[in-house]
């Protein structure tokens, strides 16, 4: 991607915890000048101080985007040092989960033009995917210009409406939490069968890390994927009909799940 207009107007980091300091690595291999990048953290790591970018020093006047990487409880408190930014060209780009485009539209002025976005934990690795969605007031450009660069921590997906990030909250952000439980209940289960602890984990872990590999690679889709491991009458058919009962297997209990993660979502967003 160009980032011919960062380089020039710079960019505003607010937050650089684990979640900031992956978005500012990737930024940096990707091309976006060290000394155009401005972050703002009352605790900054040795990392962040040692890459060469303004840290809590004063703001240039027009900056491209301010990506707004605090704690959803703390946005209270950082947003007010954002406003003099508002209403004008600078993109402001939210990774809090929670937070409405509307309430950020309230702090930062009805024109500011606003992307709101939701990452996921593997972002830390490269390995992430973000769902993003703008305001009325966010351009072609704007967009492709947060899209650029979220993907420096993985995949970027476009929603139709805000009410959709709810549901992306509920599989993609809170998902990773699904697949960790889902490594220590298989670990667990191989334990139960005989397995030494150290590699039921060992074999858990490849296994969820190589299936959801091959999945993303594959052309074929899940479903075909499962089918092509699964001989008539065999052990990973005897396993997927516990699985796969609709009563009492994967299908009832994710929805749920999901249900549950996205409703919560709902709530949240509207305290």
């Amino acid at each position: 991607m160009d980032f011919s207009e960062i380089n020039t107007r710079g960019l505003v980091l607010l937050g650089c915890g684990k979640m900031g300091s992956a978005l500012l690595e990737g930024w940096l291999k990707g091309g976006v000048d060290a000394g155009a990048v401005y972050v703002l953290d009352p605790n900054p790591s040795d990392w962040v101080k040692g890459q060469g970018v303004h840290v809590n020093e004063d703001l240039p006047e027009n900056p491209a985007i301010v990506l707004l990487a605090v704690k959803p409880q703390m946005m209270g408190d950082a947003l007010p040092r954002m406003v003099a930014l508002g209403n004008g060209e600078t993109l402001f780009l939210s990774i809090a989960a929670g937070t409405s485009i509307q309430h950020f539209e309230d702090a930062l002025g009805a024109n500011t033009p606003i992307v709101r976005s939701m990452p996921n934990t593997p972002a830390a690795v490269g390995k992430g995917i973000t769902a993003i969605i703008g305001n009325g007031r966010t351009t072609t450009a704007h967009l492709d210009l947060a899209d650029g660069l979220l993907q420096a921590v993985g995949q970027v997906v476009r929603l139709i409406s805000e009410a959709q990030i709810d549901a992306v909250t509920g599989v993609s952000g809170s998902g990773p939490a699904y697949v960790f439980h889902l490594i220590e209940t298989l670990a667990a289960a191989g334990v139960a069968q005989g397995l030494p602890d150290d590699m039921a984990m060992q074999l858990a872990k490849a296994t969820v890390a190589g299936a959801g590999a091959l999945a993303e690679d594959a052309q074929e889709s899940p479903a075909q994927l499962r089918i092509n491991v699964t001989s008539p009458g065999g052990t990973t058919a005897a396993a997927l009909n516990v699985l796969m009962d609709e009563a009492a297997g994967f299908p009832d209990l994710l929805g749920r799940a999901v249900k549950a993660a996205t409703e919560r979502g709902r709530e949240l967003g509207k305290q």
